[in-house]
């Protein structure tokens, strides 16, 4: 099967020989746990309350979200900024509209992320010194093919995230393989500041905490783009961003209108600003200004030609170890999501 088709199973990006993948509101994830959402009935975790770092508790409480606005399946569409079919809809104010949109992100946030209580726990279990020293001996090739197993259970993740938000089911699925295929990494980038220790400067790496240099390879390109990366997440870490932040965060990347290629500029346009009104109501609700005028939502929107740099280093530096160990074979999902096609649509 070419990568083209490939991509094309199931509306986007798992490959039938490789992947499961179900078109119902629910998840399994590599790391432990599950989801499982009714059509009827959408049960999540209200964390808006709460950020990830080596200090913060943990306190589930049930939400109720309208499932139809999560599924994009009833008689919704997307009109302006507002998802309603007649004037007379009781979600007809955008205040309302933004509340919908912020209880739904967060539960597909919660539905699609470690749950808060396993991240906790790893910060505070005791280092395993030889599985430490397992990674950092790992040779540049066992790291990048480890490193690329992660990043595909994390974009699997990502994926299932981008279905529930509302609208994006509804682009065209060239735009939805666009906007995945350039974006995932950026929002890799986003999902990793949750799992980072700014205590030990360590991440949470599948179910060990592992320290910058554990990630660090003999090629300087390589330790560049590493640095960048933690840099990068680690800024995003210092902000205390609440889960329902984070969520809001990650809609406003993928959306970002700017990408090259994209088919579908109005809708995207119309996604984007609902999800910029509803995370700056989110932000001035929870967080003073840094200095001065400047806002915690200016320093995340400053932050997005970041993430395009890092992705575009990223595919440079797979392209520079597939071309010097072209016997490798990385993940089905990554090789479509990270191919010279993808590396043309982020560089032109």
């Amino acid at each position: 099967m070419d990568g083209s088709n490939c991509l094309q199973t199931n509306l986007f990006l798992f490959c039938p020989h490789s992947y499961t993948y179900s078109n119902e509101v629910g998840y399994s994830s590599p790391y432990g746990y599950s989801t499982s959402v009714t059509p009827q009935q959408t049960m999540g975790y209200d964390i808006s309350a709460d950020y990830v770092d080596s200090t913060t508790t943990y306190e589930p409480r049930s939400t109720m979200i309208d499932s139809d606005f999560i599924s994009g399946h009833s008689e919704y569409r997307i009109v302006g900024k507002l998802p309603c079919q007649n004037t007379t809809h009781p979600l007809g104010a955008e205040g309302d509209i933004n509340d919908v949109l912020i209880k739904t992100l967060a539960e597909a946030h919660a539905n699609t992320n470690h749950k808060l209580e396993i991240v906790h726990d790893m910060f505070r279990k005791p280092q395993d010194v030889s599985r430490l020293l397992y990674y950092k001996n790992m040779t540049q090739e066992e790291l990048w093919l480890d490193c690329a197993e992660k990043l595909t259970a994390m974009i699997q993740q990502i994926i299932e995230f981008a279905k529930l938000i509302p609208g994006f089911m509804r682009l065209s699925q060239d735009d939805q393989i666009l906007l995945l295929k350039t974006g995932s990494f950026e929002l890799a980038i986003v999902r990793m500041s949750r799992l980072m220790d700014l205590s030990t400067n360590s991440v949470l790496y599948g179910d060990i905490m592992l320290p910058q240099e554990a990630f660090y390879t003999s090629d300087s390109f390589e330790m560049k783009l590493v640095a960048c990366i933690f840099e990068t997440a680690k800024s995003i870490t210092e902000l205390k961003l609440t889960e329902t932040e984070l969520a809001l965060y990650q809609s406003l990347v993928l959306l970002w209108p700017e990408r090259n290629g994209v088919r579908g500029n109005t809708e995207i346009q119309r996604l984007f600003n609902m999800s910029m009104s509803a995370i700056r109501q989110e932000i001035e609700a929870n967080h003073a200004p840094l200095k001065g005028d400047v806002t915690v939502l200016d320093t995340l929107l400053n932050k997005i030609p970041t993430f395009r740099e890092l992705s575009i280093m990223h595919m440079e530096a797979l392209q520079k170890f597939k071309q010097d160990h072209p016997q490798y074979v990385f993940p089905a999902l990554y090789k479509e999501l990270f191919s010279i096609d993808s590396q043309q649509d982020l560089m032109t």
